[in-house]
């Protein structure tokens, strides 16, 4: 039974996003230079991909709910999401909190996920995660949480 309600499931997912988008599913992603996922996410909502959060998507990957409409991110119950405020290595090789590119990170995540953070303390070089039902009363669920475990990860 629970197949037969994964596939119809997978069926109607895949009838309402149109022959011209696909998925793309976010998982073990621990992020990078902000840059970069800035022009990846830009492509991405230009793209009308749908994106599924099926895993550990920190640091500048969490930029993906600043550029992504809401309604084209679900998360599975697997998902979490990693805060933290961003950094350059300082002379001496060590991390150096860059403050300009921490208010701009900031400045990209929709109210409730600012909010959230501010009520633990802000960015700070300490990370913060977001998961469970926390982050399920924010984004929407995917209803294809098996069929997306089961999946490699999306390869953008």
């Amino acid at each position: 039974m629970k197949f037969l309600t994964g596939l119809l499931a997978a069926v109607l997912l895949i009838a309402s996003m149109g022959a011209s988008h696909a998925v793309v599913r976010i998982a073990d992603d621990r992020g990078g230079r902000i840059g970069t996922y800035v022009d990846k996410y830009q492509d991405l909502r230009q793209s009308g991909d749908t994106v599924i959060i099926d895993g550990l998507c920190a640091s500048a990957c969490t930029i993906v709910l600043g550029a992504i409409p809401p309604d084209r991110i679900c998360v599975t119950s697997h998902a979490t999401l990693g805060f933290h405020a961003a950094w350059d290595f300082g002379s001496n090789g060590r991390a150096v909190t860059n403050t300009e590119a921490t208010q701009m990170l900031y400045a990209m995540y929709p109210s409730q996920v600012k909010r959230w953070i501010n009520q633990r303390g802000g960015l700070t070089p300490h990370m913060l995660f977001l998961k469970g039902r926390q982050l399920q009363a924010m984004y929407k669920p995917c209803y294809l949480d098996a069929q997306a475990s089961a999946n490699k990860p999306s390869s953008r």
